[in-house]
């Protein structure tokens, strides 16, 4: 699968315009889901805690969230997360920050990976790419 991509600017003019090949095993799936971090850690034990940020989550997949902040968090950190789809779908994971990158208007973008999550949990994923068609 291939996607078109734009940059902009500011100002909303085009500054840049690609193709990327898409390499990802599982679909990105278009949510809207608002999370805290309360706290995040290392392996190491080594840990930030009292954080209190908030978080919005752009797009979940059977592999990880994508989401959205105002503050840059560090890479290769470990929270534990509450997704709710809906009503019923709802699954609790420790997700890793593997990727950022920082938009020109200073905001953030991060690609979290799942660590441990239960496979039948994905099966709430299934249904929901279902019911979106895609």
């Amino acid at each position: 699968m291939v996607q078109i991509y734009d940059i902009m600017t500011k100002n909303g003019e085009l500054k840049e315009r690609g193709v990327v090949k898409e390499r990802r095993k599982f679909k990105r799936l278009p949510v809207e889901i608002k999370l805290t971090i309360e706290s995040l850690y290392r392996q190491n034990n080594e840990s930030l805690e009292e954080m209190n940020e908030s978080i919005v989550v752009t797009d979940v997949s059977k592999t990880g969230i994508g989401f959205m902040s105002s503050t840059e968090l560090p890479m290769d950190y470990y929270f534990n997360a509450r997704i709710e789809i809906d009503e019923e779908r709802k699954f609790f994971g420790v997700m890793k920050i593997i990727r950022k990158a920082q938009d020109e208007d200073g905001s953030y973008h991060f690609g979290c990976e799942f660590v441990g999550m239960a496979d039948i949990l994905t099966g709430c994923l299934d249904e929901y790419q279902d019911e979106l068609g895609l």
